[in-house]
């Protein structure tokens, strides 16, 4: 409900930029180090490809999203390179980011202590998780070489833990 409150905020205020930017991360789970890499020709391709530390992955943009980017681009006349920019051209980096996000809360009604950038590549990984139950393929799609990383964004309530045990069915009386 916050995420949808935010970006309600956002478009209201006309600031398609951010609307759009984070609407990417949400859909496809990117680090925001790797936004730099959603470039003109990975939303026609419909895929970016990262190139972190010496690895290198496939993030899919959901089609989606790309008609959505490719009507962005038209109108803000971006010809190629990074589709998200500051205004003297350069990609856009974790304190831009933070700072266009934190002036939407009020407006929007959500607390500034929570909301950052990576929150978002959180939210992917728990709707992702919560409708595939697939912890390996979701490690890989956010690029992690390690499964115990991606636990962080699998961990569930204690009163989900409850409600599963009582189902078990297990006690007879």
């Amino acid at each position: 409900a916050e995420y949808e409150r935010l970006l309600k905020t956002a478009k209201s205020k006309n600031n398609q930029r951010l609307y759009y930017l984070m609407q990417t991360i949400c859909s496809s789970g990117l680090r925001v180090s790797e936004l730099k890499y959603v470039t003109t020709d990975a939303v026609r391709c419909g895929q970016a490809t990262i190139n972190c530390k010496g690895k290198m992955r496939i993030v899919i943009l959901p089609k989606q999203l790309c008609k959505m980017l490719k009507d962005y681009i038209k109108e803000n006349n971006i010809k190629s390179g990074s589709v998200f920019v500051s205004k003297n051209g350069k990609p856009l980096d974790r304190s831009n980011i933070w700072s266009d996000m934190k002036k939407l809360c009020e407006s929007a009604g959500v607390s500034k202590d929570k909301v950052f950038p990576h929150n978002l590549r959180h939210l992917f990984a728990r709707t992702y998780y919560s409708i595939q139950k697939d912890v390996v393929r979701l490690a890989d799609i956010l690029g992690h070489s390690n499964v115990n990383t991606t636990r962080i964004y699998t961990m569930e309530t204690g009163e989900i833990h409850r409600m599963q045990i009582q189902k078990l069915g297990l006690l007879r009386c």
